[in-house]
């Protein structure tokens, strides 16, 4: 009887903890999804009106100088960006609610005048801020507040990005590679789904899909290309994440003076576009990535991209690498996919998502991302490149707070960061 009543009390105990968290989930998709809906077009207008007027980017050194100014003026001059939303989750290390802001503001100037950036690593920021601040308002315990934060990651994401399921199961995994949280399963899901109906029922058309129509079945020859290719996207992975580390070291090491830093940074942005002679590489280039997959080739593409993101971000810029590391699979993808014998859109899908899988060391949700953007056609090749691509690139990741407590080589405890 006593077990009984033991099994009883821990049912009603779960089904009581269900309904909060369902009533939490849907307000923080609610409360971020609109914040995040915003910022969507707020980056919109920002790119529609430097593709008006060009001449815009001649702002870059300015724009670098003010986002500066802007984050010492409240006191954040040294913050870690999206690594302080990892240490919040894994160590309940509290964020500050000026962080919203703050990124909101700077990621939407840093697009407004061009320079090299995304806008996913900045919802990570938003998305956990916020919820942060609700959870404080809500008395929530240092546990549930974990949970709160990868809700809010999780909306943030899936409101700008249209991919739901990826965003859910990214908030859960990107923090520690190999143990999920899977007590936040649900409420991620919930408020991942809340923020992404939100963005459709304000007129947000979110990545519905890239077009992708030669993808191949699961032969003999295609595996060996496909395997081939992710090796390749695992080097790539870690080329990306060592320029995109030592660009900050390098600017700090020979420009200590951050305004200077700004103002540098901004500039060689700007006469890099000046010499490439348009502006493919500023702003996000999602744009870019749908005519690569449509047919384009620029060989050089895939540096550029890395130079110009590295360039932008090491010198104080805000945005995301997210989008960018996508830029750079897809324009690798389509260079090096034909050379192999690969279809050149699958080849370019491929490549976003095998390079997205070796920079964030997060291999579920770089599968499920590959199934939400290009469909279930494929979908057994698209895992293989992510599952070689996140074996092959070591303990790289564009998260250095990020943390790998589980060998890829063997099933042993090895606990570092990533680097």
């Amino acid at each position: 009887m006593l077990q009984q009543t033991d099994r009883l009390k821990a049912t009603l105990s779960a089904a009581l903890a269900f309904v909060r968290w369902l009533l939490y989930s849907c307000f923080v998709g609610a409360a971020v999804g609109l914040v995040a809906v915003a910022f969507h077009l707020g980056i919109d207008l920002a790119a529609e009106l430097r593709g008006e007027h060009p001449w815009i980017i001649s702002l870059l050194p300015l724009a670098g100088v003010a986002i500066v100014l802007l984050y010492r003026a409240c006191g954040m001059e040294k913050d870690r960006g999206t690594n302080l939303v990892l240490v919040a989750v894994r160590d309940a290390e509290r964020l500050k609610l000026r962080t919203a802001p703050l990124i909101f503001l700077s990621t939407i100037l840093t697009h407004l005048v061009g320079g090299s950036a995304g806008r996913e690593g900045a919802a990570l920021q938003l998305g956990g801020s916020l919820s942060a601040y609700l959870g404080k308002k809500l008395r929530l315990d240092e546990m549930d507040e974990r949970i709160i934060v990868m809700c809010g990651m999780a909306a943030a994401f899936s409101a700008l990005f249209g991919t739901p399921l990826t965003a859910a199961l990214f908030a859960m995994e990107v923090v520690t590679v190999g143990r999920m949280y899977y007590a936040a399963m649900v409420p991620c899901m919930v408020s991942s789904y809340t923020a992404a109906l939100l963005a459709h029922v304000f007129g947000i058309h979110a990545i519905h899909g890239y077009p992708v129509h030669d993808a191949l079945a699961l032969d003999p020859l295609p595996i060996l290309q496909v395997s081939v290719l992710g090796v390749l996207c695992a080097v790539l992975s870690i080329f990306f994440c060592v320029v995109i580390h030592s660009a900050p070291k390098l600017y700090a090491k020979y420009l200590p003076d951050p305004l200077v830093r700004g103002a540098v940074g901004g500039a060689l942005v700007l006469g890099l576009s000046l010499l490439v002679g348009n502006q493919t590489y500023n702003g996000a280039g999602d744009g870019v990535i749908r005519q690569l997959l449509a047919g384009d080739t620029i060989p050089e593409a895939f540096l550029l991209k890395i130079l110009f993101t590295a360039l932008t971000l090491g010198a104080g810029f805000r945005g995301g690498e997210i989008v960018p590391v996508l830029f750079t699979g897809c324009a690798f993808g389509v260079w090096a996919g034909p050379l192999l014998g690969l279809p050149h859109g699958f080849s370019g899908a491929l490549g976003m998502s095998a390079v997205f899988c070796g920079a964030t060391n997060c291999p579920l949700s770089s599968i499920l991302l590959a199934f939400e953007l290009f469909g279930g056609t494929g979908l057994p090749l698209y895992a293989l490149a992510c599952g070689i691509s996140f074996m092959l690139s070591g303990y790289y990741g564009l998260y250095s707070e990020q943390k790998i407590i589980y060998s890829k080589f063997r099933p042993e405890w090895v606990d570092k960061k990533a680097h």
